[in-house]
């Protein structure tokens, strides 16, 4: 079972070790003298020897089991505050809010362009913002339209492609002169859209249609589309580009489609409306979050059937695993906490209250520390993540909806 605000104890065990004596030969014993001489020492000499005894042994073992834990590394996180039109770049070390950008109203999202230090900010206002590391300018300002939304690169990391969910579009991008090469009308008021790990194939999802557009990168060409559940919304694609998995947002299901043939494979019964997928690192699992149910569905997206229904915590709406998928970690913003879980033995690891509304969540690179934002207080939760701590709260900005962290570090730039 997998709930937020249950009291999970951890215990520690402190270990004693013999290293400083190997090595070293021990002193050998005294013996007494002849029976005319005494060896008996006074009673209050062997109280005083014993007394510093215990209180150095008392020492010792505070210090083994209260080793302190080594600081955060100066990675840097780019917090974006909806609200106030900015990003917060955070040096989580300190941890303090370094540099404060503005960017373009209402943004909404941030991505790491491949191969390249530079972060692409989209604005639901229909603006993307180009964010240069190290320098901590906003070099480009990039119109896309009436809106923006789902911004996606290809591997290489030379195109992104964009939705303008409004006009019902996908806007591509040259993003090495930061150019406009195409426009793929399709219908207006889209959802999601999600591209193959190829890089050849997006998918834009249609909810008043019931259907998902399946689009050429290569050709810029609509190649079909399927019909699947009511109000269909975000989506996942497997690892080897073969199957979309779809949220039927107005059903209790979801749809998985054949991305060549562009058909049917399954509806999957998940017992509540979906309203988020996040697919495991390794590929094997998806993960179902209903914020109407605060449940979590876990499907096996080989066989496309549901393996387990876990309670949660109120409203999950953000979730992210360590890159061996061992560990997910889940944000319910309906009470305020983050909870640890291990995936292969369904069972809680730790949970903690870090706030009145986390709704987005980053993992380190060296997985120690976890970035929680807090869209109500406008905070930066930083927390240790074995097991969950917090270390500290940083305010950031007005609704803050969206954390990156790269993996650059704040030392990079001498400073």
């Amino acid at each position: 079972m997998f709930f937020s605000g249950c009291d999970h104890r951890q215990v520690l065990r402190a270990r004693s070790t013999d290293e400083a004596a190997r090595g070293q030969r021990l002193p050998r014993p005294q013996t007494c003298p002849p029976p005319a001489a005494s060896c008996d020492l006074p009673a209050s000499t062997v109280r005083t020897s014993a007394l510093y005894l215990a209180i150095i042994l008392l020492v010792l073992a505070s210090v083994s089991c209260h080793r302190k834990e080594p600081p955060p590394r100066p990675y840097v996180a780019f917090v974006i505050n909806n609200q106030s039109a900015s990003v917060a770049v955070v040096d989580l070390a300190g941890p303090r809010v370094v540099a404060t950008l503005p960017v373009a109203p209402l943004p909404q999202k941030a991505v790491h362009r491949p191969e390249r230090r530079e972060i692409y900010v989209v604005s639901q206002s229909g603006k993307i913002s180009v964010i240069s590391f190290p320098a901590l300018t906003v070099a480009h300002t990039v119109e896309i339209g009436h809106s923006a939304r789902d911004l996606m690169f290809s591997p290489d990391g030379n195109h992104a492609y964009v939705l303008d969910p409004q006009a019902g579009r996908v806007v591509f991008l040259d993003c090495n002169k930061l150019e406009e090469t195409a426009r793929v009308n399709l219908v207006p008021n889209l959802a999601h859209l999600a591209i193959t790990p190829d890089g050849k194939t997006l998918i834009a999802s249609d909810p008043a249609g019931n259907r998902l557009f399946f689009i050429s990168t290569e050709t810029q060409k609509v190649l079909g589309s399927v019909q699947v559940g009511q109000t269909p919304g975000p989506l996942a694609v497997s690892l080897d580009n073969s199957v979309v998995f779809v949220a039927d947002t107005g059903d209790e299901k979801i749809s998985a489609a054949q991305i060549s043939s562009r058909t049917i494979i399954a509806h999957i019964e998940t017992g509540s409306r979906p309203s988020g997928l996040i697919l495991k690192p390794d590929g094997g699992e998806l993960f179902v979050l209903s914020d109407e149910a605060s449940t979590m569905t876990i499907v096996d997206a080989s066989h496309d059937n549901v393996e387990q229904i876990l309670p949660t915590g109120k409203d999950p709406v953000a979730a992210t695993f360590t890159p061996d998928s061992s560990i997910m970690y889940v944000a319910t913003p309906g009470d305020g906490f983050v909870t640890a879980l291990d995936v292969a033995n369904r069972a809680v690891l730790s949970t903690i209250h870090v706030g009145v509304s986390p709704r987005a969540l980053a993992l380190t690179p060296d997985e120690r520390f976890l970035a929680a934002a807090d869209s109500a207080s406008g905070d930066l939760a930083v927390v240790h993540t074995a097991p969950l701590s917090l270390v500290t709260i940083v305010p950031v900005g007005v609704n803050p909806v969206d954390i990156l962290i790269p993996g650059w570090e704040w030392n990079d730039q001498g400073r």
